[in-house]
């Protein structure tokens, strides 16, 4: 059986993609998963990594882009139907499973339309241009909030949840501890915005060392910069004389998650997704230029809920996120209420409900 998952762009796109990866591979470790996205995507560096084959197109977004950015955009999706077609005719594959991103478009439509099995995946309670146009053409939608349901025929459309990798939750703490040379026994927040970073998050955080100096014995941190940021932030915490260990990219997610006590993070439906599963207290501060204003829209619920704090990135500053940590960290009964709450709310069967369609869906063609 072969597969192939189309999507990126970003982690929230990606990462259920490999895990869906991963839960073919499990049932059968004959299968042959393949990957399709863009040289400049986050999966040209993570995909080769995780042992999957990976296929570029000539893809880039256009919404939210300038006039001339647009031209480049529509131009090169035209160009990326004839990388898609050379891509299917080389593969042959069974099924094509979108997971979100525009570099999805191209090949889950070439694959409809010549009748190749298709279907896609939308993580956000919002969906995004590019599976609202595939969800016409595909034979089945997987969505992870209800909200969306009614964005895709009904009749091809289920709610599944947000898949996870099988490895995320499997961190154990003390070796995760070891790993990222932190204290084992000392509270730990960790800290991302994203698998390019968040700047705003970033700014916020090192102004709020200046308002936990009294206890900056007490608590320590691992921070995903993101590449740009990365020298600023890591010299900032040397000046600050804070605890923990800053880095550009974190791969080893299940171990950070392990480490941590506290997640600062945006509210991306598959942070989100992952850290309900784990039952991870958390401060979401969600992008607000995200298409729909999905982002708010999935913070929202978990605040609702009493899974999470939510601050809003206007309102985010030093003082107030640093309010938030020492709150966080002097009230164990208010972070335990959180992580029930929060584990209430995930979902660790997602992965198994979409592969099960999958192969419902090729059996019937």
């Amino acid at each position: 059986m072969k597969v192939l998952i189309a999507g990126g762009g970003t982690g929230g796109h990606l990462f259920p993609g490999l895990a869906l990866a991963e839960e073919f591979r499990h049932r059968d470790p004959a299968t042959e998963v393949f990957f399709a996205g863009t040289e400049h995507g986050i999966e040209a560096k993570i995909i080769p990594r995780e042992g999957y084959p990976i296929r570029f197109l000539r893809a880039e977004g256009i919404v939210g882009k300038s006039f001339m950015n647009k031209v480049s955009g529509i131009i090169k999706i035209g160009l990326s139907f004839f990388d898609a077609a050379g891509i299917l005719k080389s593969i042959r594959p069974d099924i094509v499973i979108g997971v979100g991103g525009y570099a999805s478009g191209a090949i889950v439509l070439a694959a409809a339309l010549k009748s190749v099995p298709t279907m896609i995946h939308e993580q956000n309670s919002v969906p995004g241009l590019t599976n609202k146009i595939l969800g016409r053409f595909v034979k089945m939608v997987c969505v992870t909030y209800h909200e969306s349901l009614t964005s895709f025929p009904m009749s091809r459309t289920f709610l599944t949840g947000n898949p996870i990798r099988p490895r995320i939750l499997k961190g154990e703490h003390e070796s995760a501890c070891r790993l990222f040379s932190l204290d084992k026994d000392m509270f730990t927040v960790f800290i991302f915005g994203g698998s390019s970073g968040a700047r705003a998050i970033n700014r916020a955080v090192v102004d709020a060392l200046n308002h936990l100096s009294d206890i900056k014995g007490e608590v320590q941190f691992l921070h995903q910069t993101g590449d740009r940021d990365f020298e600023g932030i890591r010299d900032a915490y040397r000046k600050a004389g804070a605890r923990g260990t800053v880095a550009p990219f974190i791969y080893q997610m299940a171990e950070a998650y392990a480490a941590a006590d506290l997640v600062i993070s945006r509210a991306g439906a598959t942070t989100l997704a992952e850290i309900t599963a784990l039952g991870k207290p958390a401060v979401l501060v969600p992008y607000p230029h995200a298409a729909g204003r999905h982002q708010e829209f999935n913070a929202m619920k978990l605040r609702d809920m009493g899974a999470a704090m939510v601050v809003p990135e206007s309102d985010l500053s030093g003082e107030t996120l640093a309010q938030n940590i020492r709150e966080l960290y002097g009230n164990e009964t208010l972070r335990d209420e959180m992580k029930s709450a929060s584990k209430g709310l995930g979902r660790t069967d997602a992965c198994a409900k979409i592969v099960d369609i999958a192969m419902s869906l090729m059996r019937k063609i």
